[in-house]
């Protein structure tokens, strides 16, 4: 099954992953005021063109819609006629920046301030380098790219033709995570010593993105390490905060959705299926339950790629289309569980554990243990215990993330990281940007080795290209 030349779906689920801080009217915390100067050079709203008009860069190029005096869209490179024509709609982008392929754009003089690239894995690199090239600065969708030697390329292109690269490890600008790195920071739990963190996908979510949706063949997308978790790693190297890993193992494998556990009777698809009521991953409660309880988020919205969703255009997806398929009868083989052990200099280990079958979605638990004390953090709040006084403190963080962005996932992250890209192309000052080239090239790699680690069922000593 091909590919759309589009990320399709959000890498979190908003409905079930958004983790709802309480909003204020202001910016988070650590927000930076700016100085009149870097005012006078943000007069001008910045011009953004999204290439690849799906979920992702459908939420992103929202932030035009909600701060028109700070960017605006300005072009679109979608090859579904129906996706392309929603966004151009939507910003009243002009025909003669509507393209069917990205490299119609590079064919141009460069006529915009950045580009967002939110094409499907596999097809990052490419628009990522030729743009860079022409001088655009780039807020790129995760992963990078699915070799170490692309993602090298695509920071070196940035790097050499002075543009700002952005990589989409959203979770960096949740203000409740980027707290614990600021409590770490301060020396509330003393050294770190060890970091737990787990990543619990959720049992719809991964049968729909990783069994039945676009990244449930490695071949055709990427490894789940990579594409699900390479958030999770990025953290765990920020917290490490600067040291280099030094070894790395990993376990893992597909569990559960594979043929021979296909209950006997089942259909090849849900909707012909006569034991579906007794599958908890039944396409039908899925999607056309939801659809018909006038539920028309994610998931639904994104398994009809060239209409809106509706109870017959979903009724005609499931009957036809990969959505509706029998999840024991997928072309799929990517992880359903993993876990990736690392030691860090100076003795900090690390374990990170993802896996598909949980209640909750996308909820990331972790603990971080301490000299001085312990912080666990729930997605929601942070509790830090002190050792010395036997005290336990509560923390947390409030964002302000309007509209469809409070609902999108991340924590309305969303809007933070599009705010900081923003701010730092307005500015110049590439400060604003938390996920920036070198740093996310470093976590990155550390996510290829520990897949070569479980793949080759050996400890992965990892190289001094991690300097």
């Amino acid at each position: 099954m091909q590919l759309l030349d589009v990320e399709e779906i959000e890498e979190e689920p908003p409905e079930e992953c958004a983790q709802m801080h309480p909003p204020n009217l202001g910016f988070t915390e650590d927000h930076r005021w700016l100085s009149m100067a870097q005012k006078d050079r943000m007069a001008s709203p910045v011009d953004v063109i999204v290439v690849g008009a799906g979920n992702r860069g459908e939420t992103y190029s929202h932030f035009a819609s909600l701060q028109p005096q700070r960017m605006r869209v300005i072009g679109v490179a979608d090859p579904r006629k129906f996706a392309r024509e929603k966004l151009q709609k939507q910003h009243r982008i002009a025909d003669v920046n509507v393209f069917a392929d990205w490299r119609g754009i590079v064919q141009r003089e460069k006529f915009a301030d950045a580009v967002f690239i939110c094409t499907p894995d596999r097809q990052h690199k490419n628009p990522a380098v030729a743009l860079a090239k022409k001088g655009y600065h780039i807020l790129l969708e995760k992963p990078m790219a699915v070799t170490a030697e692309d993602c090298t390329e695509i920071v070196r292109t940035c790097i050499q033709n002075g543009v700002m690269l952005t990589v989409c490890h959203v979770l960096r600008y949740d203000p409740v995570i980027h707290k614990i790195k600021v409590l770490m920071d301060s020396g509330a739990i003393g050294d770190p010593v060890h970091i737990q963190h787990l990543e619990p996908v959720g049992f719809f979510h991964f049968a729909h993105s990783f069994v039945r949706g676009n990244w449930r063949n490695e071949a055709e997308s990427s490894f789940a390490l990579l594409a699900k978790s390479c958030h999770d790693i990025d953290l765990i190297h920020h917290w490490a905060g600067g040291r280099r890993c030094l070894k790395v193992s990993s376990f893992g494998s597909l569990s559960h959705f594979r043929k021979e556990k296909r209950p006997p009777g089942a259909a090849d698809r849900c909707l012909d299926c006569p034991v579906e009521e007794s599958c908890p991953y039944s396409a039908r409660k899925i999607y056309l339950d939801r659809v018909k309880q006038g539920c028309v988020g994610w998931p639904v919205s994104v398994i009809c790629s060239s209409s809106l969703p509706d109870i017959e255009s979903v009724t005609e997806a499931l009957k036809s289309g990969p959505y509706g398929r029998c999840v024991y009868q997928c072309d799929n083989d990517v992880c359903t569980n993993q876990v990736v052990n690392m030691e860090f200099e100076g003795g900090l280990t690390a374990a990170f554990s993802m896996v598909a079958f949980t209640e909750e979605i996308c909820k990331r638990r972790t603990t971080i243990y301490g000299s001085k004390g312990e912080l666990s953090c729930d997605g929601h709040e942070i509790r830090v215990f002190d050792f010395l006084t036997g005290r336990a403190t509560k923390h947390t963080a409030e964002t302000y993330a309007p509209g469809a962005f409070g609902m999108g996932g991340h924590g309305g992250a969303d809007y933070q990281l599009v705010e900081a890209f923003i701010s730092a192309v307005a500015s110049g000052d590439a400060s604003f940007i938390r996920s920036g080239p070198e740093e996310t090239l470093l976590s990155h790699k550390l996510v290829f080795e520990a897949e070569r680690s479980r793949l080759e069922s050996k400890v992965v000593f990892c190289g001094t290209d991690q300097d």
